[in-house]
């Protein structure tokens, strides 16, 4: 895909080295497509072919007053897209495990700053490929997969354990669990929380902390891959286990009941089939 053709994202390149991606489909509350998960691939490729891209920061724009309201499967949005990209789009792929991979062994610093809410794939997402996750004062996480019948994807099954332990990872997905910033800090999903206003502000400022000359970017580059190499079998097979799951998931008649109440507004009656 060409960075020209981006529509679900922007990507700035600086000369100081600093590369932004902020998520921009404001109507929809930041939710993201196969579309932008291609874009952010895309992003990424650049990055490593670019020497003098040194760190990536990941956002939402203001006017979504969100960071992420998750994954957005709406299958008549893939009918007004070129051919072209449409054949750069593996549909079957719902625990979104290419973009995670990539993310994985991506070789520079990535810093989130998550700037308003962040529902389902709107925080797995950077779980899976930040390095280092700040926070709004008045941003809070949803998992919400269990609301809809499904299951988290992007690893979460084994990152979501891996920081916090089995029992509280549990909870948090059994019970479709919204927690707010202080308790995400609290449980060591993120690293800071900051003031809306001053979020992204600080977020630059330790992103120059990791690049010359403030920072060894190759000391640091090594650091990243040899803590990332040991678990990447893991993360694949956690993936592959994703998909399968999701993809049998979606077939069920929980799954279609919980996509009944999103119009009527009402709570699902879940029958476990």
């Amino acid at each position: 895909m060409r960075i020209e053709d981006f529509e679900d994202i922007i990507y700035e390149k600086e000369e100081n080295g600093i590369c932004t991606i902020t998520i921009n489909q404001p109507k929809r509350k930041n939710a993201m497509s196969h579309l932008t998960f291609l874009e952010i691939e895309t992003v990424l490729a650049d990055m490593e072919a670019d020497k003098n891209a040194r760190v990536l920061i990941l956002t939402g724009c203001e006017k979504a007053k969100a960071f992420s309201s998750g994954g957005y499967f709406n299958f008549s949005y893939y009918s007004q897209l070129p051919q072209e990209v449409l054949e750069e789009f593996d549909l079957t792929d719902i625990a979104v495990k290419r973009l995670c991979m990539k993310f994985w062994s991506f070789s520079k610093p990535v810093l989130a700053a998550i700037n308003g809410l962040a529902v389902g794939a709107g925080f797995t997402l950077p779980l899976a490929g930040a390095d280092l996750i700040y926070m709004a004062d008045n941003a809070w996480i949803g998992f919400y997969f269990v609301r809809r019948a499904i299951m988290a994807e992007l690893a979460s099954h084994f990152l979501l354990p891996f920081y916090i332990g089995f029992q509280k990872a549990k909870e948090l997905l059994y019970f479709g669990k919204k927690i707010t910033a202080q308790e995400a800090l609290s449980l060591g999903l993120i690293n800071q929380i900051l003031p809306k206003d001053e979020l992204l502000p600080f977020v630059r400022e330790q992103a120059l902390k990791l690049i010359p000359p403030k920072g060894p970017s190759l000391s640091i580059k090594l650091m990243k891959k040899t803590m990332h190499d040991y678990f990447k079998n893991i993360l694949s097979d956690t993936l592959n286990l994703e998909n399968e799951g999701l993809r049998y998931l979606i077939t069920t008649r929980d799954f279609r009941e919980s996509l009944k109440t999103l119009t009527t507004k009402k709570d699902p009656i879940f029958k476990g089939k």
